[in-house]
């Protein structure tokens, strides 16, 4: 696909021809098996934390949208990963330089010609998104879409560092938990449910 068709079908809202570019999902998943995993949210409060040198050892850090990394020593080094909800600046992506970008979010219309084709690009199905935007009640926040995706996968295990549902605000933005569209609330529970139920996930 050329850049003008790939214009072209964002705007005609052609999500075939969009997901003709993506790596299929069953290939993602594979790429998952028998890995420890860190998912890096972007709460305040792992600015805090001593887990930098944790989240390098796991066999695939995972950052989401404009991933936020103050210090080393709370944050690591590392992005295997990026999962998207937001267009990327020029300098974040030079500065991560993930090996994979995964567009996460349903508004395609957000999705610029030079992610969708990067680097293993993924573009998650709109089907997914919505499942799980009803079982919250509430819009899911990038960070839940990836936890719902790679716990499909066979991961020996999830780590989850700076997700503290919007406590501490996130490190990308001055809003606060009334001024976005998800329920942190949900999501929590959510959380605490899948990790009462699947040993493979844990909350740094």
């Amino acid at each position: 696909m050329n850049r003008l068709a790939f214009y072209t079908a964002r705007l005609m809202r052609d999500e075939g021809a969009l997901q003709a570019l993506s790596v299929p999902q069953g290939n993602l998943l594979a790429d998952l098996e028998g890995k420890s995993v860190a998912l890096i949210g972007n709460a305040r409060s792992l600015a805090d934390s001593a887990h930098g040198a944790a989240i390098d050892a796991a066999d695939l850090v995972i950052r989401i949208n404009r991933a936020p990394m103050p210090q080393a020593a709370s944050h690591g080094t590392r992005t295997d990963w990026l999962a998207l909800a937001v267009r990327l600046p020029d300098e974040d992506r030079a500065r991560l330089d993930p090996a994979r970008l995964l567009w996460m979010s349903p508004k395609r219309k957000r999705l610029d010609w030079r992610t969708a084709t990067g680097p293993g690009f993924y573009l998650h199905p709109l089907g997914d998104y919505r499942a799980l935007k009803d079982r919250l009640a509430a819009p899911p926040t990038t960070g839940a879409m990836m936890i719902d995706l790679l716990l499909r996968s066979r991961l020996t295990d999830l780590t989850l560092y700076g997700f503290d549902f919007f406590a501490s605000q996130s490190l990308s933005g001055r809003r606060t938990a009334d001024q976005v569209p998800h329920d942190f609330g949900a999501e929590a529970a959510w959380v605490e449910d899948l990790r009462r139920t699947d040993g493979r996930l844990a909350l740094a």
